[in-house]
């Protein structure tokens, strides 16, 4: 059903000629690369495509920043940027206060798998709106939804009405606004740069979350501890303003979507990604490295209190370690990718974030706890980015928010479902046993799966949208 790719898009059909209004393009060039020039080197390894086989370099046009020439993706790539670090202020504080309410293993582990359930249970419908509206009025809706959750949470952590139970449902409904937002957000992006520049845009976005999560974690931590939970709530609310400020100043040129009714459209999508064996194996290893992957941050803050008797500082600083190896690889992953392709790269992340975990299971080394959350957070990016590019590269424009519904209630599903088994078992057995557990499917999975559900080649079922 998917074509080859024969030729390259013409730019300003994906929204190169975008603009904000009243905003002056050369001024805010100008300001963004002064503030770009001092990552820049870095960053330059950043500028990816897809392989499964190892490819030529990249031409000067594919730069890692080129993106950010266009106005649109410059300004949301800050804003969201802003809005990621708030998001996981929130998650520490979230998960940290649970271990202040309950001593159970399962009801921090939740913490983790309530905010990927609605993404596997109402991502799929979430696509099915993205590409029936306004994807930017989509994000609007869901940003500012997020944003009156996040405010009932602060006032409701403030006036000490918190209980495990309703930190659980705070935390699905931050969730379900996320389910909403991320189909349209990911499928906006081609809104915002050229086609060429698709893969790098896709990089310089992992980046801003991991820049995010190197540093908001840290920040959390020691927030929590001066302040407490609600204040950390609180910036978190407040910074879902910007994005949407920036949002109400976009004004994409696009063509109205033909709309359909949900459950066919969501059919449409489901039958594509069905009948595209190049699809059904990147979703298939989206769901087992979802499945053991999820384990090391579900039980991350049990095994600080009950292992290390660390504080919240020591879990933002085991975070913050986790965001320093994600940016680390999203720096890497396209010379990566180009050099040993796709499926090794996978493949390897999928060995070496198991390995990390046994020296995590058999310690109580904060020092080595801080090394292996490096490791699976450089682990974690390398096979996401990877299996998130290949799969915006083999999805049609017509259905993209289908496609990557599907591919983010598949993966936060395994992740999950992963978060839910692993922390019973810790429960019912210890923690160690757990990390066993997600360390040895990991290991025994990445052989098997690069047999039976091996990742496309460079150029297998990639379509022009």
């Amino acid at each position: 059903m998917a074509a080859h790719v024969t030729s390259q898009a013409d730019p300003r059909q994906w929204g190169a000629h975008e603009y904000f209004k009243g905003a002056s393009n050369a001024r805010m060039a100008h300001r963004a690369g002064a503030g770009l020039r001092g990552f820049r080197g870095a960053a330059r390894r950043v500028g990816v495509i897809d392989a499964g086989s190892p490819a030529p370099s990249p031409s000067p046009s594919s730069s890692a920043l080129a993106p950010f020439r266009f106005p649109a993706f410059r300004a949301i790539w800050i804003a969201n940027l802003a809005s990621n670090m708030g998001s996981m202020i929130q998650s520490v504080a979230a998960a940290w206060l649970m271990t202040e309410l309950t001593p159970s293993h399962q009801f921090v582990a939740l913490v983790q798998a309530s905010a990927s359930i609605p993404i596997m249970l109402l991502g799929i419908f979430a696509g099915a709106i993205a590409d029936n509206f306004d994807r930017r009025r989509v994000m609007l809706a869901a940003q500012s939804a997020m944003l009156v959750v996040s405010a009932a949470l602060t006032v409701t952590t403030w006036i000490g009405a918190m209980s495990p139970v309703l930190l659980l449902c705070f935390t699905l409904a931050v969730g379900c606004g996320t389910a909403l937002n991320a189909p349209a957000w990911q499928a906006s992006v081609r809104l915002q740069v050229g086609h060429e520049h698709l893969p790098q845009a896709i990089a310089l976005n992992t980046i801003a979350f991991n820049l995010a999560r190197s540093v908001g974690p840290a920040l959390g931590g020691l927030l929590i501890s001066l302040t407490g939970p609600a204040p950390a709530f609180a910036l978190n609310a407040l910074s879902y303003v910007a994005l949407i400020l920036v949002l109400l100043r976009w004004r994409p040129d696009i063509t109205p979507p033909k709309r359909t009714p949900i459950l066919a459209a969501i059919a449409t999508g489901m039958r594509f990604c069905a009948q595209s064996d190049p699809l059904r194996r990147i979703l298939a290893r989206g769901l087992v490295f979802g499945l053991g992957a999820a384990s090391f941050q579900a039980l991350l803050p049990s095994l600080v209190r009950d292992r290390l008797h660390g504080t919240e500082i020591v879990y933002g600083l085991c975070l913050a370690a986790f965001g320093a190896g994600s940016i680390c690889a999203a720096l890497g992953i396209g010379a990566m990718r180009r050099r040993w392709g796709s499926e090794t790269v996978v493949g390897a992340s999928a060995l070496i974030f198991a390995a990390a975990l046994i020296p995590v299971a058999v310690t109580r080394s904060l020092p080595l706890l801080l090394v292996a959350s490096f490791v699976t957070g450089a682990m974690w990016v390398s096979t996401l980015t990877t299996l998130n590019v290949a799969m915006q590269l083999r999805s049609p424009e017509s259905i993209l928010g289908r496609c990557l519904s599907i591919y983010q209630a598949v993966t936060f599903g395994g992740m999950a479902l992963g978060a839910y088994l692993l922390g019973l078992v810790a429960d019912l057995w210890s923690l160690p046993v757990a990390l066993f557990a997600a360390a040895a499917w990991l290991a025994l999975s990445a052989p098997a799966l690069r047999i039976f559900a091996p990742m496309p080649g460079r150029d297998e079922g990639r379509v022009l949208p």
